[in-house]
């Protein structure tokens, strides 16, 4: 049985005709194209990004205007750690404010774009390692909406969310990104959202305000990371902890970077990488973000 007609076959037992009808009208529109969409991997750094005219929101938004227009967007964000992987699979994600201490305009910020249960679907059929829950309780965390408002300021573009399974190392992870591949020929901007280099308590807050602040450790293991994503050393990528004290150091824990390795996963042979916003913030952070294709 062919993966549309397998979704249809499900989506006429569980969601009736209603969502039978979203269904073959999302994926009518989702055709292949001759286009291959790029992969980004964004460097998110602090919520307050979402609501700032910075260097590399500014950045953010010239890259939508760089790339084709998408059809939908796919993020795996750092901040949707779970157990299981899991998508969000309503008609309109919440926006999340998972975060304590920032001002209250960054509360009060809603990113109102769509949802898509029939791209969740197509996306559920595409993982075969997993069994993707289809989730109606998460949403649009900061590491999406701080990054997305700023591409697609109009959300009037379908986003979504893919988890991060915690109980699974990093080679599941870049493997599973594989399976996403032929998103990027139905026009799905995919995006990692993460930061290469992020660690948290070693942040000199004083240094927040100065420009490109980065330790030795931090400078040095970014410019490893760069040079390895450049050469496709993607084995060395996939097992960090082997790098160094440097390496432990700038990931003293996963949630960060795995989304990094979502992005190199979905590259090919022929693709090569570039970078942007390729910058440290108060010593420990760095916000080097990555395009292929």
């Amino acid at each position: 049985m062919q993966r549309k007609q397998f979704i249809t076959t499900v989506l006429t037992g569980a969601a009736g005709m209603t969502g039978l009808a979203a269904f073959n009208r999302f994926t009518d529109d989702l055709t292949e194209q001759d286009q291959l969409m790029p992969v980004l991997f964004i460097g998110h750094g602090s919520p307050m990004n979402g609501i700032e005219d910075n260097a590399f929101s500014r950045r953010w938004a010239k890259m939508a205007t760089e790339i084709p227009t998408p059809k939908a967007v796919l993020v795996v964000s750092a901040h949707w750690f779970t157990k299981g992987t899991h998508i969000t699979a309503m008609d309109f994600p919440e926006t999340i404010h998972g975060f304590g201490g920032f001002p209250q305009a960054l509360f009060d910020v809603q990113y109102p774009a769509p949802g898509s249960p029939a791209l969740a679907q197509e996306t559920k059929s595409l993982i075969h390692s997993a069994d993707v829950g289809l989730s109606h309780d998460w949403g649009l965390d900061h590491g999406t909406w701080t990054i997305i408002r700023h591409m697609y300021p109009k959300a009037d573009i379908p986003v979504l969310q893919l988890s991060i399974d915690y109980t699974k190392g990093p080679q599941y992870h870049y493997d599973l990104a594989k399976e996403l591949y032929s998103l990027r020929k139905k026009g799905v901007l995919i995006v990692g959202s993460g930061n290469m280099v992020h660690n948290l308590r070693m942040v000199a807050w004083d240094k927040l305000d100065e420009p490109e602040y980065g330790y030795d450790w931090a400078l040095q293991m970014n410019n490893t990371f760069k040079e390895l994503i450049g050469n496709k050393t993607h084995d060395k990528l996939i097992h960090y902890s082997l790098l160094g004290k440097e390496a432990q150091l700038s990931i003293p824990t996963p949630e960060h970077y795995l989304p990094l390795l979502y992005t190199l996963g979905l590259q090919n042979d022929k693709e090569d990488a570039s970078f942007f916003n390729d910058k440290a913030v108060g010593g420990s952070l760095t916000m080097t973000s990555v395009k292929i294709g």
